[in-house]
């Protein structure tokens, strides 16, 4: 093996990574949401606003698609009441944060586009509620449903190497 090769990364190390590239962007809508009620629409805040709206409109919204493909189909499948129940929390919150993201990303597209109509309160308010919402829906995807569905791969991956001998 080549120490100096990329490392192989499987489907659960790219939505692990795509979880951390969402909280460091939450971060950043954070951060904005100060910066604007200090320093206004400045220029830095506009680049900023431009780098969170292509985020979320297109990583995140495919991040999710990953999940609802290829992650919640088997562990809807399992037959676990708890595990079907946290799949089904996490896809009504896919919903939920596809809509707060239609509300905030028309006030940050009117920011990045250096635009005056955008109201400081409702950004904040639909900020925090997307925030947090994320981090939420985060937190139950990392305790729960990615490390059974890890084990269930797993399990799967053991079956096949044991039929194939």
């Amino acid at each position: 093996m080549n120490p100096d090769a990329p490392a192989q990364l499987d489907g659960f190390d790219v939505l692990d990574a795509c979880h951390r590239q969402t909280l460091f962007t939450l971060g950043k809508l954070a951060a904005l949401v100060k910066r604007l009620h200090h320093h206004g629409a400045d220029e830095d805040a506009r680049s900023l606003a431009r780098d969170i709206v292509g985020f979320f409109s297109s990583t995140a919204r495919a991040h999710h698609e990953d999940e609802e493909r290829h992650v919640f189909p088997a562990l809807l499948a399992s037959g676990d009441d708890d595990i079907v129940q946290a799949v089904r929390r996490l896809q009504q919150d896919h919903g939920w944060l596809e809509e707060d993201w239609r509300t905030l990303s028309a006030q940050l597209d009117a920011v990045a586009c250096g635009q005056s109509w955008w109201d400081p309160e409702a950004l904040r308010e639909a900020a925090e509620v997307f925030i947090a919402l994320s981090h939420d829906h985060i937190a139950l995807e990392e305790s729960v449903v990615y490390p059974q569905a890890r084990a269930r791969l797993n399990r799967a991956a053991s079956v096949r190497q044991v039929h194939q001998r």
